[in-house]
C-alpha cells in the first residue's frame, strides 16, 4: 500500500512543491509547525532511518544537502532546524522516510 508521500511522489494528490531532483521531493507541510515547515523526501520508499542501508548513504547525505539549499532559498539566515523522526515513539506519523526543515521563528529546545 503506498504512503501519502508516494502518492504525492506520484502526483496523485497534490502538494505546495517546492523542489525536486532525480533523488528527492520537497514541499510545504500541510499542518506546519513553524512559519517554514517542508518536509523533504526520498523518491526511494525507505520506512526510516532503521530501514536505511549502506548504500543509502550518499541519498541520505543529499536529503541534508538539499534541506540546507531549501533553507537559503527561503532565506532562513537566522537558523532552522533540520528534524528525522523514526518510529512512533519519535513520532513518525508516515513510514516514509522525511526530513522536516523548520524555521522562520524561534525554535526552542528541548523540542518536545
Amino acid at each position: 500500500m503506498s504512503t501519502i508521500f508516494k502518492k504525492i511522489i506520484d502526483r496523485q494528490i497534490p502538494a505546495d512543491i517546492v523542489h525536486e531532483d532525480d533523488l528527492c521531493l520537497a514541499f510545504r507541510d500541510i499542518h506546519p509547525h513553524a512559519p517554514t515547515h517542508i518536509l523533504v523526501i526520498p523518491k526511494k520508499e525507505i520506512a526510516g532511518v532503521s530501514a536505511a542501508t549502506a548504500q543509502d548513504s550518499v541519498l541520505l547525505g543529499h536529503l541534508i544537502f538539499t534541506a540546507g539549499q531549501i533553507a537559503a532559498r527561503e532565506g532562513l539566515s537566522n537558523g532552522y532546524r533540520l528534524v528525522i523522526n523514526n518510529g512512533a515513539d519519535a513520532g513518525q506519523s508516515v513510514d516514509h522516510l522525511h526530513v522536516h526543515l523548520l524555521g522562520g521563528r524561534a525554535l526552542g529546545w528541548p523540542p518536545g
